[in-house]
């Protein structure tokens, strides 16, 4: 069986966004992160977008524990990109909101991100 093909937002659950604005973050992070995919393996990418696009959303409790997996998958060379706020509406510049995670194989990210919670 062909190994699944997906891609995870995690969105950081302890400062306080509008609607709007976290949707925004996290549609930050999958463009990025696509484009990162893209770049390192693009019949991966064409498949999942063949396969209807594959996403899962998820919540971690402050930025530490978000940067900490960013690291985690950077060292496990799967792509992925961290979102950093320009400040011009709800956030002061440089906070750090989201991270996306491919498109990518499942069997690559679930052990890394298997504990998280939806959001």
């Amino acid at each position: 069986m062909e190994d699944e093909i997906k891609q995870v937002i995690i969105i950081r659950n302890d400062i306080s966004m509008s609607r709007g604005k976290t949707v925004a973050q996290g549609s930050h992070a999958s463009l990025m992160s696509y484009l990162e995919a893209d770049r390192m393996d693009h019949a991966l990418t064409k498949r999942w977008l063949a396969e209807g696009e594959k996403k899962i959303v998820l919540k971690v409790e402050n930025e530490d524990s978000l940067k900490r997996i960013f690291e985690a998958f950077r060292y496990k060379k799967v792509p992925c990109a961290l979102v950093t706020d320009a400040g011009l509406t709800e956030l002061p510049p440089g906070t750090v909101t989201a991270l996306g995670i491919g498109p990518w194989r499942s069997s690559e990210m679930n052990p890394i991100t298997s504990m998280l919670k939806l959001l």
